[in-house]
């Protein structure tokens, strides 16, 4: 792997997490391809780009000139193995689907340059057996962005037992460039954030199932007393149910089945279709004002 700038990026999948990468890598200064199956996927990501791009200038906190040339970096396209040719970075970010991921891991293994330094951004499944998926895994990493991309400031870097320290250090640098704040973790089931997170957020659940407070109490107590920015049934609101459960399984799976199994409540929510802020309801009613208490 070669040690040029990172100049083009492919994103693949223009969902949730994968256009908020987009619009910070095409911030910092990079070209980049928003790829996905179908071209009204990657439509509605760019749309979503525009609009955070332009909320961020009405608020003053984007520059018109930084606004209009990241949109003019971006562009979007079905055909990922041809943006992926001439990519100094491929970024995967599907959803947290195992069979998927490796899927689209061996598409990047196939097209993308010898020098590309290779990403995904799962946010609990192990590298190790996603590396297997490509040729040459030393330039493998996982960069796990948290929602929404353009606003948290954490990145975290995973590092699998096959990542070369060449590709640590130009994803740190990348992380850097980004303007975000990078920790460094092995390679372990679920990693330091979303192990922390879901543990708290599960027994979250719990305590609501046993009827110890309502969502809004259970989650002032966390604000209020451990000055935790958001609640953790709000935090898994604006993750994602379904995302929550995803995690969940993999621990039980990978972990401790009894530590991590998933709880009643939540299985029922996700079966219901109720997965938190993009559904519109999850342990609270989300609005245009925000969310608002079921109760």
């Amino acid at each position: 792997m070669g040690t040029r700038a990172i100049q083009q990026a492919v994103i693949i999948g223009a969902g949730t997490m994968g256009h908020g990468i987009a619009q910070i890598v095409a911030m910092s200064g990079c070209r980049v391809v928003l790829c996905d199956l179908r071209q009204e996927f990657i439509d509605k990501g760019l749309s979503l780009i525009r609009k955070n791009l332009e909320k961020g200038v009405a608020r003053g906190k984007v520059d018109k000139d930084v606004c209009r040339e990241t949109l003019l970096r971006l562009a979007g396209s079905v055909d990922a193995a041809t943006a992926m040719a001439t990519a100094d970075l491929v970024v995967e970010a599907v959803p947290e689907d195992r069979d998927l991921k490796l899927r689209v891991l061996s598409e990047m293994g196939r097209h993308a340059g010898a020098h590309a330094l290779l990403a995904t951004n799962t946010s609990s499944l192990p590298l190790s057996g996603l590396a297997s998926a490509l040729p040459d895994p030393s330039r493998f990493i996982g960069l796990h962005f948290f929602n929404p991309p353009h606003i948290m400031r954490l990145v975290e870097i995973v590092v699998a037992r096959e990542t070369s320290p060449e590709t640590v250090e130009r994803a740190t640098q990348l992380v850097a460039r980004l303007g975000k704040d990078a920790i460094v973790v092995r390679d372990v089931p679920g990693f330091a954030t979303s192990r922390l997170g879901l543990a708290i957020g599960l027994e979250a659940m719990r305590m609501l199932e046993e009827g110890v407070a309502s969502a809004a109490h259970i989650d002032r107590a966390m604000e209020l007393g451990y000055n935790h920015p958001m609640g953790p049934l709000k935090l898994s609101d604006l993750v994602g149910l379904d995302v929550r459960l995803g995690i969940s399984r993999t621990l039980a799976r990978e972990l401790d089945p009894v530590r991590f199994a998933p709880p009643e409540i939540l299985l029922r929510m996700v079966r219901e279709g109720r997965l938190g802020k993009k559904t519109g309801e999850g342990f609270y009613r989300w609005t245009g004002d925000g969310p608002e208490p079921l109760e």
